[in-house]
């Protein structure tokens, strides 16, 4: 069956956008980590909610809540153990060692120092409430496995 519907039903739409939502169990240590340390830029805040950009990325920084009319089975919740992982952000950096000094002057608490890999050059870190972010050099993208 042919689709007879314009191009501007298509998804996702070409001038349209994505953005990561993470739960936080205290919005205002988030929205200060997340300007002071990530150097996310505020670019506003609703109800419960504080709306960053970052390297293009739209990021919503959100306070846990129960089910709502559009969504009536969810509840929102910060991880409840930031040793397992379901979703992380990645940065990629021209230079692991340097971005991670200058992560590290503003607070962050990495899990380790970077660690070399023959592909690339990675360090993990965790906001307040566990979300897990990775910066990465790649070094031979042949290199990996």
């Amino acid at each position: 069956m042919a689709d007879d519907r314009p191009a501007e039903h298509d998804f996702p739409p070409a001038d349209g956008s994505i953005t990561q939502l993470l739960v936080v169990s205290d919005l205002a240590r988030a929205r200060a980590w997340y300007g002071d340390v990530l150097g996310a830029e505020e670019t506003g805040a609703y109800e419960g909610s504080v709306v960053f950009r970052v390297l293009g990325l739209w990021l919503l920084v959100v306070e846990g809540g129960g089910p709502t009319a559009d969504k009536p089975t969810t509840t929102f919740a910060p991880p409840p153990d930031p040793d397992t992982i379901s979703t992380e952000l990645i940065f990629g950096v021209p230079d692991c060692l340097a971005a991670y000094d200058a992560l590290t002057r503003r607070g962050a608490a990495f899990l380790t120092p970077p660690v070399t890999y023959d592909w690339e050059i990675r360090a993990f870190f965790r906001d307040p409430d566990g979300h897990l972010f990775e910066i990465t050099e790649r070094r031979h993208a042949s290199a990996r496995p």
